[in-house]
């Protein structure tokens, strides 16, 4: 193997998620030509994934793992950009309660969730009996760790890190909670720590330098950063800080206060 798998995925989180931001900084007149521009090459990486599906090798696992974050990137542009989210573009009203509040929260996600939903559909038939399952497990794994902050930020936690958003999804902030914490948060940080130790036992386990091994190696890594994230929630830490720095408006400030 030429590059650690945990560095490899530490590497692809990182500049994955620095490009989103600095896209979803930009102004919004560029939105539609970056959607679709990512939108190309996460076809490219599609094809990517049923390419190496046979490949059983160290090589398969990372092109599979890299090409994941690729289609899950574009996914997350789509959303923040407001292109693919949900029919409900409106601020939950302040009695909304209950079976209420779920309803119009999840009105206001439900066609991101969709389109993420059939992707690993998509990606399991693209690899359905073949050796490289890197893509889909991958793909899958970066779904459970959204879906499960997504419900924390809905139940309540002491760090909502909304700084994220984008004004023209202002609207969403209104259906989180800051409180203490809830029932599910430490099952979600305990959960993706938990899943982190499995699957690096599975990877020890594995033929050196193997395709399973690189894979089982890839997912423990961005199990333990799914784990860190959560752990932004309950921490008096803002890991929005972590991207400021690729932010267009944040360096389009500073040009300004330097002219």
């Amino acid at each position: 193997m030429t590059v650690p798998p945990l560095l490899f995925a530490l590497v692809m989180w990182f500049i994955g998620t620095a490009a989103v931001v600095w896209l979803d900084s930009r102004a919004r007149a560029t939105f539609r030509t970056s959607f679709r521009l990512a939108g190309g090459v996460a076809a490219i990486a599609t094809g990517a994934v049923w390419w190496s599906a046979a490949d059983a090798g160290w090589g398969g696992a990372y092109l599979g793992f890299a090409a994941a974050i690729l289609i899950w990137g574009w996914h997350e542009m789509g959303f923040l950009m407001g292109f693919v989210a949900g029919p409900n573009r409106l601020p939950c009203p302040a009695e909304a309660t209950g079976l209420t509040r779920l309803r119009l929260a999840t009105a206001t996600v439900i066609h991101h969730e969709i389109a993420l939903a059939a992707t690993v559909l998509l990606l399991v038939a693209l690899t359905w009996g073949q050796p490289n399952q890197a893509a889909p497990l991958t793909f899958l794994l970066l779904f459970g760790l959204r879906l499960s902050a997504k419900f924390n930020l809905y139940l309540g936690v002491p760090n909502l890190s909304d700084e994220v958003f984008p004004a023209h999804l202002a609207y969403l902030k209104s259906y989180f909670r800051k409180r203490g914490g809830n029932p599910l948060l430490p099952v979600s940080i305990l959960g993706s720590g938990a899943l982190a130790v499995w699957t690096w036992t599975l990877a020890e386990a594995a033929p050196a330098q193997s395709g399973a091994a690189v894979t089982a190696t890839l997912l423990a890594g961005l199990s333990a950063l799914g784990m860190v994230e959560h752990l932004f929630l309950v921490l008096p830490l803002r890991d929005a800080r972590l991207w400021q720095w690729a932010s267009a408006k944040t360096k389009a400030a500073k040009a300004a206060a330097n002219d």
